[in-house]
């Protein structure tokens, strides 16, 4: 990709941003993983899930997430296979290694509703990262029962591995180990979530870096957050840039890169794709 006349100077004021400001509180949204490789449809959907397009007709995998299977073999064969490439499997573009190479040495933290690892894969530290809609690594109770989560790496790879015809094994369906009703994946999609005891210390990390930068010079770096849930990322960012005179606003993301005119002066916003911005941003930094 090549950047316009117009994206130069924005790439610019960024680094600039990033080389003074005393500490960089990251928000990261779907659109970050997207530009790192995780793409829900087409070729990469089709790779891995085109005999499930060809009986259930599900076309991506976001979709796939809520299609109502008659079994729980067949459930968890379409839901390990998620698992498997999204969370188990490293992203094919290092963008959130650069991200991480960029915040090196700065007081930073990360809130972000991805649920697919990447930033502890890339090598951010895991006690400055809130990851608020959940984890495709952990499992939960269905009903829940209580507010434990369970890793389920081996069992996912296990399913992947030995699955048949779209269906696991029936020995491998996970159950409630209190309560034997099954299991489910720890994602945010209604009220049966669980919010275990990590997520609410990370929950109370999160709080506690936003009260010790108060009013102090704080770069809020938005990065690939849509419209779907703007209330956990967006609004808060542009509120708390513009509560605090000292604080800068920016944004990255194809398509949606813009601020409130309340915040404007303070704000660089970027449309343009993350990888490529991130990464001409590591080449610059390293000059």
């Amino acid at each position: 990709m090549e950047f316009t006349s117009d994206f130069l100077p924005r790439i610019e004021a960024l680094k600039t941003a990033l080389e003074e400001v005393e500490s960089v509180l990251i928000g990261a949204g779907a659109g970050l993983s997207t530009s790192a490789g995780f793409i829900y449809s087409g070729e990469r959907f089709e790779k891995h899930f085109s005999d499930f397009r060809v009986k259930y007709g599900i076309t991506d995998m976001y979709s796939g997430g809520f299609y109502p299977f008659k079994t729980l073999e067949e459930f968890w064969a379409y839901w390990s296979r998620q698992i498997m490439i999204n969370r188990y499997t490293d992203a094919p573009k290092p963008v959130y290694e650069n991200l991480r190479k960029l915040v090196d040495g700065k007081d930073y933290f990360v809130l972000t509703t991805n649920v697919d690892h990447c930033f502890q894969k890339a090598g951010f530290d895991k006690t400055r990262l809130f990851y608020t809609q959940g984890d495709y690594g952990l499992w939960q109770c269905s009903i829940p029962c209580h507010d434990k989560t369970y890793d389920n790496e081996a069992t996912v790879r296990k399913m992947v591995e030995t699955q048949k015809d779209m269906r696991i094994p029936s020995d491998l369906i996970p159950y409630c180990p209190r309560c034997g009703k099954p299991m489910s994946m720890n994602l945010r999609s209604d009220s049966t979530f669980v919010e275990d005891e990590g997520w609410h210390k990370a929950s109370e990390r999160y709080g506690d870096f936003i009260a010790t930068h108060k009013n102090k010079k704080i770069l809020f770096l938005e990065l690939g957050v849509g419209s779907n849930t703007p209330g956990i990322i967006k609004y808060p960012f542009w509120r708390m840039c513009a509560d605090n005179p000292r604080s800068l606003y920016a944004c990255i993301n194809y398509g949606e890169a813009f601020c409130p005119d309340e915040i404007s002066e303070r704000s660089i916003c970027i449309d343009g794709d993350i990888a490529n911005v991130l990464s001409l941003l590591e080449k610059m930094r390293r000059l």
